[in-house]
């Protein structure tokens, strides 16, 4: 479905979400998945295939087509708001809990996700509708292999925070880095990575897997000892590919 019948902002393409039914539903619980791809492409592993395995676990899942380059910010957080608030706006069609939509997202899309989760102040383009009076916050965030900071030099990927920021807001990145962002009532996490990803440094899931210790968010980090980037399920990495079963786990601890 699209986010809107007539899309606010520059749009050379239309944002739009993808439902996708659990298998023997066992969660009113739903996930919205936000793939990655430098905020310059959607990696379909990372969108429709993480999709899928959901759905064995048992749950509903949508994948949110969201604006990229040559779409700037604030569009991209628009679309991942939108998203939200579209899930919560047809809960009941769905059979899902407005109190568990749960966000996720891998590389920029993980990006994306911590944005949302704690970025709170207004942007252009909102309140034009009853869709847009759903919260946008997310009830908890999935994050695989992210781009956390906007903020350190030494950490960002400089291709995603160019793609998703463009040279009017490059240097402004701090106000936006979801580690200086996060709050007492940010979503609690489920992060992983790579130690040896030379794609997107793994201190960034360090970085704000200590931001939200510190504001006391429940927070689960796995950091795998080996692999690259991009990785997805991981099919083809059997140490690695573990990070599909601890996510149930920690979904139905979180939010049976």
């Amino acid at each position: 479905m699209n986010l809107w019948e007539n899309t606010p902002g520059h749009c050379e393409e239309i944002p739009a979400l993808t439902y996708y039914p659990a298998k023997n539903k066992k969660s009113d619980a739903a996930i919205v998945i936000f793939p990655g791809g430098a905020y310059e492409c959607r990696a379909p592993h990372e969108g429709q295939g993480y999709a899928e395995f959901l759905n064995e676990f048992g749950y509903d899942a949508f994948v949110c087509d969201y604006r990229v380059s040559p779409h700037r910010f604030p569009l991209e957080l628009l679309d991942a708001r939108r998203a939200v608030r579209t899930v919560r706006y047809y809960a009941d069609k769905y059979g899902i809990n407005k109190s568990k939509v749960v966000v996720m997202g891998s590389s920029a899309g993980g990006n994306l996700v911590s944005l949302l989760s704690t970025f709170t102040q207004p942007i252009d383009h909102e309140g034009v509708d009853d869709i847009d009076k759903e919260d946008f916050l997310p009830n908890g965030q999935i994050l695989c292999y992210p781009v956390v900071s906007l903020a350190d030099e030494k950490l960002t990927h400089v291709g995603s925070k160019y793609n998703l920021l463009g040279d009017k807001y490059f240097d402004k990145g701090a106000e936006w880095s979801a580690e200086l962002n996060v709050k007492p009532t940010t979503a609690p996490a489920f992060i992983w990575h790579t130690a040896e990803d030379t794609g997107v440094n793994v201190i960034n899931s360090y970085v704000y897997a200590t931001a939200l210790r510190n504001a006391n968010v429940p927070t689960e980090l796995h950091v795998f000892p080996f692999g690259g980037h991009g990785l997805g399920a991981a099919p083809g990495n059997k140490h690695v590919a573990q990070w599909t079963g601890l996510l149930n786990n920690w979904l139905e601890l979180m939010f049976s």
